[in-house]
């Protein structure tokens, strides 16, 4: 990745996953540093859909894509946090899904995030890749499992990294949200702890995906380690903000021969 160091200092615009991924497979995140979006979007918002200038979004895309030297632009989904994975070679422009996978080399598969969390994956051998947008809502409906059964090898076969995401200090959650992991599986009470409000509790987002990685056989697992609410410098937060802030970029690909 021409220009991008291996290990990202904090503070860089593209954070690089930290995964010992096989060599032709490349991963990270964005950050808000840089760009050109105006508050409260400041700076390298990549969404088009929370209300920054358009001109604006392209222009931050357009740097992202000559940033990275990317081998295509970035394939774009409509998100709704659900479970819809899209395939490679969508003919559609922002096509609905909240996770993509790819076989294809070249092609680049993108999901936005301000405090949901990313997961991308890729195979052993570097042949497959994709990513997903796994808020709870995502997580707790399946969107997971549902990338993982898109890879023709099993989860064994697999690694994982996750990116940036709200960290359980801050991502306080109902009642609702905990019953809505339990009732399928009791044991991720373990991702819950009180908080001082009664019915509230504070929810680990990485230990949850961990728990669900681990149950489709996927034991190395890497990233889950940045808080975006905490670290406001480098990253947008939905909740931090108050709905009203940009979007950072997971990516993945797989580079051409």
């Amino acid at each position: 990745m021409s220009g991008i160091p291996t290990d990202a200092p904090e503070g860089s615009r593209f954070i690089e996953a930290t995964w010992p991924a096989p060599g032709g497979v490349r991963a990270g995140v964005t950050t808000r540093v840089g760009g050109h979006s105006r508050p409260p979007f400041d700076g390298f918002n990549l969404a088009t859909h929370v209300g920054d200038e358009a001109q604006t979004v392209a222009a931050n895309r357009a740097e992202l894509a000559e940033m990275l030297a990317l081998p295509e632009p970035p394939r774009w989904l409509n998100q709704t946090h659900g479970t819809t994975v899209v395939g490679p070679q969508v003919p559609t422009d922002r096509p609905e899904g909240d996770a993509a996978y790819t076989n294809r080399p070249g092609e680049v598969l993108a999901v936005l995030t301000a405090d949901c969390l990313s997961v991308t994956l890729a195979s052993h051998d570097g042949s497959e890749v994709a990513v997903a947008h796994a808020g709870w809502r995502g997580l707790a409906a399946g969107v997971i499992e549902r990338t993982v059964d898109r890879f023709s090898v099993a989860g064994d076969e697999l690694m994982a990294w996750l990116g940036p995401a709200i960290g359980p200090a801050h991502f306080v959650v109902g009642d609702e949200v905990r019953e809505a992991f339990m009732r399928e599986y009791p044991a991720d009470a373990s991702a819950f702890r009180g908080a001082a409000e009664a019915g509230k509790y504070h929810a680990d987002l990485f230990a949850l995906a961990r728990s669900r990685l681990r149950r489709q056989g996927i034991t190395r697992v890497f990233g889950g380690d940045r808080d975006t609410y905490a670290l406001s410098d480098l990253f947008y937060s939905y909740r931090r903000d108050q709905g009203e802030t940009g979007r950072m970029a997971t990516l993945v690909w797989r580079e051409k021969d």
